[in-house]
């Protein structure tokens, strides 16, 4: 699975009006949309939202990968997006979050999902990385930050 097929410049945003995490998930899946990745928009906000009320998908060092399964997709969509003020997602750091990467995927797929946020913490890992992508300031910047990580 190649996240590099996932990733597109109209799902980025930068910057989320959203204060907070709810409205933060919301924007996201506006973003799949309205970029024509996904038709079930309001499913999709409660299904993430669910999920992030079981457990918060903040990790800590300021990311975010709220995500969850549809059983009306028919492959991996993700959005990413920039907060104007970062959020707070519960993390185990405490930390506010700088930067939200949403996933969504079929519900029969899991082997993609799982190797689809496993590359994501991979590569948030390299505090280099982390923090210019948390530094972005426009979503063709953002995308292109993730698109040469994910090209080599």
């Amino acid at each position: 699975m190649n996240l590099l097929n996932h990733l597109q410049l109209n799902t980025m945003r930068v910057y989320l009006e959203s204060t907070d995490r709810q409205g933060a998930i919301g924007e996201l899946v506006d973003a799949l949309a309205s970029s024509g990745c996904i038709s079930n928009a309001d499913t999709i906000k409660q299904l993430v939202w669910e999920r992030e009320l079981q457990r918060s998908t903040g990790i800590g060092e300021g990311l975010a990968i709220p995500h969850g399964r549809c059983d009306k997709l028919t492959d991996l969509v993700m959005a990413m997006g920039r907060p104007a003020t970062p959020i707070d997602f519960s993390s185990p750091d405490k930390r506010p979050v700088e930067l939200v990467i949403l996933l969504v995927s079929p519900s029969e797929n899991t082997a993609d999902h799982i190797q689809a946020l496993g590359r994501i913490s991979r590569l948030m890992v390299d505090r280099t990385f982390r923090e210019t992508a948390y530094a972005t300031e426009t979503p063709q910047t953002l995308f292109d930050h993730f698109h040469y990580a994910l090209s080599e």
